[in-house]
């Protein structure tokens, strides 16, 4: 399985305000904004950045600050928005804890820096949850171990908890914002 990229959260931290690499990185530092989710180094930021601007997603432009070093300020590009929406409202977003965690409220964080609707982003989450346990289900009735039918059904176990974290934060989020 491969680890989960930040490129469409820097999309949507570009899309939100035109930055250079250590505004963005301050944002993966602050525990307050994505700290909590992702962990990034300055390399690691910037290998993102290359790769984004490599694929016509961004484009860096020059800037000369007076008593420092000149710095890139990246803007994102027509296509960059449409892969950030596209990654924002993905019908199909993943159901393992793990990438829940991540994706998931980078997805909220995005969205909310941007003024962009998050119940559809509620909804898609819970949906891929609910169609796994029901995948899993249907599966438990050709388990053909003891150990298959434990890790099975500790899988239904995460997806119902998720989902009932998922109402509970939806609520929240929705009496925060009145």
């Amino acid at each position: 399985m491969k680890r989960p990229v930040p490129d469409q959260v820097i999309l949507g931290l570009i899309k939100a305000k035109p930055a250079h690499g250590y505004e963005l990185l301050d944002k993966f530092n602050s525990q307050a904004h994505l700290g909590r989710i992702w962990t990034m180094s300055t390399s690691q930021l910037y290998a993102v950045l290359k790769r984004l601007e490599e694929s016509s997603l961004i484009t860096g432009m020059q800037i000369e600050t007076e008593g420092a070093p000149p710095r890139i300020i990246y803007t994102i590009t027509e296509s960059g928005e449409d892969d950030l929406l596209n990654w924002l409202f993905d019908p199909n977003p993943p159901t393992s804890v793990h990438r829940l965690r991540i994706m998931f409220l980078s997805r909220l964080y995005i969205a909310d820096i941007l003024n962009l609707p998050v119940a559809p982003i509620f909804a898609n989450q819970r949906k891929v949850c609910i169609d796994q346990i029901e995948k899993f289900q249907l599966e438990k009735a050709y388990v053909g171990s003891k150990l298959e039918m434990l890790t099975i059904g500790f899988i239904i176990g995460q997806l119902e908890s998720a989902i009932e974290w998922l109402v509970v934060a939806e609520k929240g989020w929705k009496d925060d914002r009145q």
